[in-house]
């Protein structure tokens, strides 16, 4: 399993960025980047929040809660989601079909290209 060092290390090499570049947006030190990439120092949670963030990723993927490093990132995704999981049963469920659905439809066009 891969931990908090590995995964900040994986985004940061991602995005094509240095200890150093990362560390300069942070306002901070690269040994400091470089002690949380070897999990020598754990961030606060405003610090890790902060990486996230830098790193187009999710607080939930450095921290190894998902191995998916895009999840619910955008704040206007999860907020129809958020609208969609307040509504009746029914509604939820009507919704989430029509979703199912037109995700197929695109997949299956995307293949034939």
């Amino acid at each position: 399993m891969a931990t908090f060092g590995k995964r900040l290390r994986e985004c940061r090499d991602a995005k094509g960025l240095s200890q150093q570049n990362l560390a300069k947006q942070m306002s901070t030190s690269y040994t400091v980047i470089g002690k949380y990439e070897r999990d020598e120092m754990t961030p606060s949670i405003e610090v890790a929040k902060n990486l996230a963030k830098l790193l187009e990723t999710t607080v939930g993927y450095l921290l190894g809660e998902t191995d998916e490093v895009n999840v619910l990132k955008d704040p206007d995704m999860l907020k129809r989601l958020n609208d969609i999981a307040a509504l009746p049963d029914a509604d939820k469920s009507h919704i989430l079909y029509t979703i199912d659905n037109l995700l197929a439809s695109v997949k299956t066009r995307l293949a034939y290209k």
